[in-house]
């Protein structure tokens, strides 16, 4: 049976030069950073020196950047300091996000009675930008925008830029989910008006466990994990040397190596898309999925023209097949209530089709694509 990994939003595979790194500093720099001896200073430089070159990497001062244990942390620690810390009374987000964000704010709003705001989305899946301008200058108390920069299950691209000057133009903060994109994209964080952002290094081919928050300087917040002084106090608790020294290698790399690998799958997206409508006439791409100009060149989402009595076997039909792809966002895969994004921007009748995630990376190839299509039309012939 073939194995095809058709699930790169959900996590990548590792590089193999990250493994190699990683194993070396397992290996030979197993010191606490936190230790004032050679072995704690020798790890602690290697985390230093990675922090000096993640923010370089994105165009922001080395203090700017927190060390977490992923994007979720990043995204809690930026969203709950600002109600806590900033006096943040007004959030102001989209029905769209990852559960790492609408979860906190729905908690927030609870928990501080802050008013919540969620600006329209539209068909294709993007913000309605006149209706978050609307919303915006309607604000009366100090407000907090949220909103991803890549959307995780239809590869949505926000306009951060425009995002960023209207935050500008009424005073807000702004925090940015860019899970999806760095790595994928360039991003030069000095260029654009973002207070926070959340990143993960298992998104760009590097470990799990691991991420970062980019905190702009002098934002006031104050911790979300207490314990010690690590990370100038943002976050307690002995780092992960070998992750972060990981995580550094693997964004070293996705941004030495960005145009050709976005060159390659991009071809791999575009040859899907191609024989899927000429194998299955009828197939749906959902939002704007197929839009190369405002949608990631990462992922594509599909509906499949199948009746509701074999839409609940098409995963797991995939699956017996040796192919691994989503329904929606892996974090919600075992959720019986269907995708929160899809909700929002398909018809009823379009939600009784299976909607199934695709997502690529470099060690994707066009066989692979043509043995799941040829999987998919037999299922469907079936």
């Amino acid at each position: 049976m073939n194995k095809v990994y058709f699930d790169s939003a959900a996590t990548t595979q590792l590089r193999p030069e990250v493994i190699e790194k990683m194993t070396q500093v397992l290996q030979e720099h197993y010191g606490n950073p936190s230790s004032s001896h050679g072995f704690g200073r020798s790890a602690k430089n290697l985390i230093e020196q990675s922090r000096k070159n993640i923010a370089k990497s994105l165009g922001v001062k080395a203090s700017e950047i927190v060390f977490t244990s992923g994007g979720t942390e990043a995204d809690n620690l930026a969203l709950n300091s600002a109600v806590r810390d900033l006096g943040v009374k007004h959030i102001i987000s989209s029905q769209v996000e990852h559960h790492a964000v609408l979860h906190t704010i729905h908690e927030l709003e609870t928990a501080f009675n802050i008013k919540v705001s969620y600006v329209r989305i539209k068909d294709c899946g993007g913000v309605d930008y006149e209706h978050l301008e609307q919303l915006m200058s309607e604000a009366q108390e100090k407000t907090l925008v949220s909103l991803m920069h890549v959307n995780n299950e239809v590869g949505v691209i926000l306009d951060i830029e425009r995002v960023g000057n209207l935050c500008k133009k009424y005073e807000m903060l702004f925090h940015s989910d860019m899970v999806q994109s760095i790595g994928h994209l360039e991003v030069d964080l000095s260029t654009l008006n973002v207070d926070f952002t959340a990143v993960s290094a298992h998104k760009f081919h590097g470990p799990k466990g691991v991420g970062f928050a980019y905190i702009k300087k002098n934002s006031g917040i104050k911790p979300l994990i207490y314990g010690g002084e690590q990370e100038r106090g943002y976050r307690g608790g002995t780092e992960g040397v070998h992750n972060i020294v990981g995580m550094e290698e693997a964004l070293r790399l996705a941004y030495e190596h960005l145009e050709e690998d976005k060159t390659y799958v991009k071809e791999i997206k575009s040859y899907f898309v191609t024989q899927l409508k000429n194998e299955i006439p009828r197939v749906k791409f959902n939002a704007n999925c197929c839009d190369e100009e405002h949608s990631t060149y990462t992922l594509i989402n599909v509906a499949l023209p199948i009746p509701p009595e074999k839409a609940a076997i098409a995963l797991f039909h995939l699956d017996i097949n040796g192919i691994a792809c989503s329904k929606g966002s892996a974090c919600q895969s075992g959720s019986t209530t269907g995708s929160h994004v899809l909700n929002q921007i398909l018809s009823e009748e379009d939600l009784k089709k299976p909607s199934i995630r695709f997502s690529f990376s470099k060690y994707n190839t066009k066989e692979e694509v043509d043995y799941v299509v040829k999987v998919l039309k037999d299922f469907m012939a079936n």
